[in-house]
């Protein structure tokens, strides 16, 4: 069971997300998910979830995750990845810099009846804002895959 919830939570950052697939996500997530890291002004459930995954790939092309580790536990699966993109398009009102980025993440999701009900999020948002000049300074450098 702990391998096939490895299995789903591998395909949502390797391809689901990437390629903005809407019926992938479907398919893997609750109706009602609760997203415990969308914006406030989000929609509740999957439609918070596709609207986040449309944000994020109109803001960056080139999109892939870089999966670090994947431990799962009972019905929880945590996934340890960084996110690597080109900032070609508007995000968090930001115009394009056609920059590369890389920043980190770990997801953590509950899965039920093989279907994610659950997620929580821990992104290197700083990071990402010093990539794309957001923040005084000298811009960030992308974090180096497997660092």
């Amino acid at each position: 069971m702990a391998e096939d919830l490895k299995a789903v939570a591998r395909r949502i950052f390797e391809e689901i997300l990437p390629n903005g697939d809407v019926a992938g996500l479907r398919a893997v997530a609750h109706p009602e998910i609760v997203n415990h890291g969308t914006p406030p002004d989000a929609p509740p459930g999957l439609d918070g979830n596709i609207q986040g995954m449309r944000w994020l790939n109109g803001g960056f092309s080139e999109r892939r995750f870089e999966i670090h580790q994947v431990i799962a536990e009972g019905d929880t699966v945590v996934v340890h990845c960084t996110f690597h993109g080109r900032h070609t398009g508007q995000f968090r009102g930001l115009a394009p810099t056609n920059r590369p980025v890389a920043f980190r993440h770990v997801h953590i999701l509950r899965f039920q009846d093989g279907k994610v009900v659950e997620h929580w999020a821990v992104r290197d948002d700083l990071g990402l804002g010093r990539q794309l000049g957001a923040f005084p300074g000298p811009p960030g450098r992308a974090v180096p895959g497997g660092a």
